[in-house]
């Protein structure tokens, strides 16, 4: 399988060179040359599939003619030691539980599954040159891509954060693990930490000085496998009987996660539609009212990991449907929701079914209130485990949610961190002393 750059303008790429480079030489994002389609069978007989063995088969389909399929196999199962369960919240709308893996977020799956890809590849290079990640996060990114590449031999990875913007939780999952894994806290908002990893990757001294890669959602590695959880929410619905007129709703915010919902939708899965809910960043809720796609500096929110004004992953909508409105919103409808919205529909949720939502989740479970039809099923991703925002949902709430184990181990944890501007010169010095 070839890539190609959404900016067009960039030589085209192997997995290889995509996986390890993470973004194009014109800053374009790649993108694989076709999406190759599942048969039918396979559809037929999902529902009596495992999770790993619907994920494997979905995986052959993206990376089986560059991975051997032995080593695909072992990546694929090593990634999903955990299950993404379907749960009945209320009525005719269900939660596609992502919390389950090692750092209670839907990126774990991402993050995983790349740290072993990149390593696959890294073993077949002659040199050994010592790979570093670069990961901007607005919350959860950096927890699941730190856990994901803890003690992974031959990578090292620097966690970029804006200082006082991620839940307490969240911080203490990637400043307090040490080893390979560098916490930066930028002086600046989720925008500045993106635009300092990207700047890097355009950094001809400093590619020259270190072997850089990404592992935010801009590289296919991390936001395709994300495809496999959609997967198997359709077969966990269609052992119910419920999967003829289903709706996946996303919250979204650098919107990988719904592009490698929209990849499974090419690749045959029978959504009917896509809603994405955003939080007051409604950058692309208005491109879909108005078919121009302006981005604006975020917005900092209740649902933090969603605070993006200029979403990356839009870049690969636009190209996957021939840069089309039409075809666009054919396919996905946005709803948008204040802070407000978000502490109503948490309380009404709960009062109502005793389910907990963070507020990321409770963006997707109002937009299915909002936009269900008649004879529709309805599938929202609940992203993280409410405890990652204790603070918050215990005030909206006025409970007290239980901390995991898993997470509260962290906790426990020393934080240490790099201060830094948000000055690329700054960022670039301190790269280029490592």
């Amino acid at each position: 399988m070839k890539y190609y750059s959404t900016n067009g303008k960039a030589p085209i790429a192997d997995l290889h060179k995509a996986v390890v480079k993470g973004l194009a030489e014109d800053r374009g994002l790649y993108m694989p040359e076709r999406i190759n389609k599942l048969p039918q069978e396979f559809f037929d007989n999902i529902e009596k599939m495992s999770f790993q063995e619907i994920a494997y088969t979905v995986a052959s389909a993206f990376f089986g003619e560059d991975v051997d399929p032995d080593a695909l196999h072992d990546i694929v199962y090593d990634t999903l030691q955990f299950d993404c369960p379907v749960v009945n919240v209320k009525d005719s709308i269900y939660t596609l539980e992502l919390f389950h893996g090692p750092t209670l977020a839907f990126k774990d799956v991402g993050a995983r599954f790349m740290a072993r890809l990149l390593q696959y590849f890294i073993k077949q290079e002659n040199n050994h040159k010592e790979v570093n990640v670069l990961v901007a996060t607005s919350g959860d990114t950096g927890s699941a891509v730190a856990n994901g590449f803890l003690g992974v031999d031959g990578i090292h990875v620097y966690v970029l954060y804006p200082k006082g913007k991620v839940s307490p939780i969240q911080e203490c999952q990637f400043t307090t693990l040490g080893k390979n894994i560098t916490a930066i806290e930028v002086d600046g908002v989720f925008d500045d930490c993106q635009a300092l990893v990207k700047n890097a990757f355009m950094d001809a001294e400093l590619n020259d000085h270190m072997k850089l890669t990404s592992a935010n959602s801009i590289n296919v590695a991390r936001f395709l496998p994300q495809a496999f959880y959609y997967f198997n929410a359709y077969a966990r619905m269609k052992e119910q009987g419920k999967a003829d007129n289903l709706v996946m709703c996303v919250p979204s915010g650098n919107f990988g996660n719904i592009c490698a919902a929209l990849f499974g939708h090419e690749m045959g899965l029978p959504i009917k539609r896509f809603i994405a809910a955003n939080n007051a960043n409604d950058i692309f809720y208005k491109y879909l009212q108005t078919g121009k796609y302006e981005p604006k500096p975020s917005k900092q929110t209740l649902a933090n990991a969603m605070d993006v004004g200029d979403p990356s992953n839009f870049a690969r909508i636009y190209d996957l449907y021939g840069k089309s409105h039409a075809k666009i919103t054919s396919i996905i409808s946005g709803a948008t929701y204040t802070d407000e919205d978000i502490k109503q529909t948490m309380r009404e949720c709960y009062k109502a079914s005793g389910y907990i939502l963070d507020p990321h989740g409770a963006c997707g479970y109002q937009a299915l209130k909002d936009g269900l039809r008649d004879g529709e099923f309805g599938v929202f991703c609940e992203t993280a485990h409410p405890a990652k925002f204790k603070e918050k949902v215990d005030e909206i709430l006025g409970i007290d949610v239980e901390i995991p184990e898993r997470l509260a181990a962290f906790m426990r944890g020393q934080k240490q961190s790099v201060a830094m501007s948000k000055d690329f010169a700054d960022f670039k010095n301190y790269l280029l002393d490592q």
